[in-house]
């Protein structure tokens, strides 16, 4: 392949080792090394592992004398089942790290697989409540390599995976911060070719990560500048990227938008999430595009906290209409030229399970975030909206 050197390529340590640039994953044997690795477990998704990106990893590695095994049984939202899986092939190959490549699923997957390989505890001991990740053996977390195939979720830069709870139908936050990767490889030639709409749907995930941490309460200049260069990257590329899949500049900038956006988060998330993980958890629904679907529903509830930071979110993307009508106007025709549903019922939402959804949309982590204070009932007027396609 050739590279164009003009694309976007760089090394970087924030939040933790990342080597970027198209054509970065031949540098992968060696970022094993880097951790120690001398027979990894890639981790991915069902839908990339037969595919010749993973079998060239995999040889590339096996060429470098790196034997490299391959675990792909996991759901496109992981289970607690997948988890379990993953560490019984990891300790019965005899493995000493993981490379997480995929999507959010295979990152968190993979991540989660490398956190419990050593740990004597179950997983659900270890969700993101209080210290929680204290009880974790840290000498027990094997070494990680994540790379990321989708702009979406960042989970490459982060410290946690979410794993629906197949008992409970409820999504958890499994948090521990050497669950960290120790190298990112960031390949936007990896992105290339992803279908429009898988596209469309992970690049408004990384913007939903990039809103949601602008707009949470709290203290973080840090945060809120990486989520507004995320946002104005995503304006400028995500519909570049879905109108030519093979557009490697404008693939760069969003997987740098989605690496930012799990950045800026560790700041919060808002309702957005918290709507989105019940259904997604229920419905098994993929998550960017849930995000997507509640995103101006959602804006709209929190506008009296949110008014004064869309003012300047307007400013900044240089949007036709300012303030909050016009940071609004500009995420509902973005919806609409990615072909995003406009209403839940599109996700296939019932009515009749409102009360369910918005209860656990309460309990979710990320509740706690969101800009104007939530309970049951507010989520259930969302839900509602989102429902009837109410905006305003």
């Amino acid at each position: 392949m050739t590279v164009n050197l003009q694309l976007p390529s760089g090394n970087w340590n924030y939040p933790t080792a990342v080597r970027f640039g198209a054509g970065r994953i031949s540098e992968l044997a060696d970022a094993c090394r880097s951790l120690g690795m001398q027979r990894p477990l890639l981790v991915t998704d069902p839908g990339l592992a037969d595919l010749p990106m993973i079998r060239d990893a995999i040889a590339a590695n096996e060429a470098a004398n790196l034997p490299t095994g391959l675990f792909s049984r996991i759901k496109p939202n992981p289970v607690g089942g997948n988890v379990e899986d993953g560490v019984r092939a990891f300790r019965d190959g005899g493995h000493d790290g993981i490379i997480a490549m995929g999507g959010g699923s295979g990152l968190d997957a993979g991540k989660a697989v490398a956190f419990m390989s050593g740990q004597t505890r179950p997983l659900w001991d270890f969700e993101d409540v209080g210290d929680n990740w204290a009880r974790a053996d840290a000498g027990g977390i094997a070494p990680i390599v994540a790379v990321p195939t989708t702009a979406g979720t960042g989970s490459e830069v982060g410290r946690a995976s979410v794993i629906t709870n197949e008992e409970s139908h409820t999504k958890k936050i499994i948090f521990h911060p050497k669950m960290l990767p120790g190298v990112v490889i960031s390949d936007p030639a990896l992105t290339a070719g992803l279908p429009p709409h898988i596209t469309a749907a992970t690049g408004m995930d990384a913007l939903a990560h990039c809103f949601e941490a602008y707009c949470a309460p709290g203290y973080h200049p840090m945060a809120d500048g990486i989520a507004v260069e995320g946002m104005r990257l995503v304006q400028g590329w995500l519909e570049k990227a879905v109108a030519d899949g093979a557009d490697l500049e404008a693939r760069s900038h969003m997987l740098s938008a989605a690496s930012m956006g799990a950045t800026a988060f560790q700041k919060g998330l808002g309702a957005i999430h918290s709507l989105s993980h019940p259904v997604g958890a229920v419905y098994d629904t993929h998550h960017g595009l849930t995000n997507a679907v509640f995103f101006p529903y959602v804006m709209v509830f929190n506008r009296p906290a949110i008014e004064d930071r869309m003012t300047h979110l307007a400013r900044v993307l240089d949007l036709p209409k300012p303030g909050f009508a016009g940071v609004l106007d500009w995420i509902l025709t973005l919806r609409e030229t990615l072909n995003i549903p406009h209403t839940a019922k599109d996700l296939g939402v019932e009515e009749s399970r409102l009360d369910e959804l918005s209860k656990m949309a309460a309990e979710d982590p990320t509740a706690g975030g969101n800009p104007v204070p939530v309970g049951v009932s507010e989520m259930k007027r969302m839900f509602e909206a989102a429902l009837a396609g109410r905006v305003g």
